[in-house]
């Protein structure tokens, strides 16, 4: 079993919740962070020391405050500790269950374990530690569900691009040229308006920018 946790995440409540999972465990040492910085920091410490945690629980979102952030996400926290130490096993505890977001994060190679955070998300928490304990990847039902589907939506980076340049600003216009600049093939104002209608019947999205925010909620942009 596991002996040094560090929990990443925003909320009290959940924090609460998570603790006493790792308490009915029997799990020695657990620490928390309410700021991806601050787990970093903490990760960083403790590896200092020679004591490096085990197993990190993180969320994906957190939201911002007056705090300037470098890592601002669960992900790039994940990708930072991992990359820092390989050997750390991750479980993702998140609300987020887009198709997108739980196959990139599983592409990554930076997670051992995904579990939603629903009604039964506290006994599959439970299970998903003691899996990772005996060398064993877990995901939640409804996670493996989504992985098994055929017809799970996956955006190319044409789809991920054209969002991106409408989110810094650019109109349709330039997204066009930006793309013809880089030799980026659909490239006509034509496709970009039909990519983006589809995207938005996708996602449910009423505009773009509505569209916008539901993916950069997604960890897409």
């Amino acid at each position: 079993m596991f002996k040094k946790v560090l929990v990443a995440e925003d909320m009290d409540s959940i924090n609460h919740a998570v603790a006493s999972v790792l308490k009915e465990l029997d799990i020695p040492e657990v620490a928390h962070a309410q700021y991806c910085d601050k787990a970093w920091l903490l990760a960083k410490k403790a590896s200092q020391e020679n004591e490096p945690f085990d197993l990190l629980i993180c969320d994906l979102s957190f939201k911002q405050d007056h705090r300037k952030e470098k890592l601002k996400s669960g992900k790039e926290l994940i990708a930072a500790l991992k990359s820092e130490d390989p050997g750390l096993k991750v479980i993702v505890n998140s609300i987020e269950d887009h198709p997108q977001t739980v196959k990139d994060i599983w592409a990554s190679g930076n997670i051992d374990g995904y579990v939603c955070k629903d009604r039964k998300g506290l006994k599959e928490l439970k299970e998903a530690i003691l899996n990772l304990s005996k060398g064993e990847n877990y995901n939640s039902p409804v996670i493996e569900k989504i992985l098994k589907q055929n017809n799970v939506l996956t955006l190319n980076d044409f789809e991920i691009n054209i969002v991106k340049y409408l989110a810094s600003g650019l109109t349709q216009d330039q997204i066009e040229q930006e793309l013809k600049s880089q030799n980026i093939k659909p490239n006509s104002k034509s496709a970009i308006e039909k990519k983006l209608k589809d995207l938005r019947e996708e996602f449910n999205a009423n505009t773009n920018p509505h569209l916008i925010s539901i993916m950069k909620d997604l960890q897409l942009i």
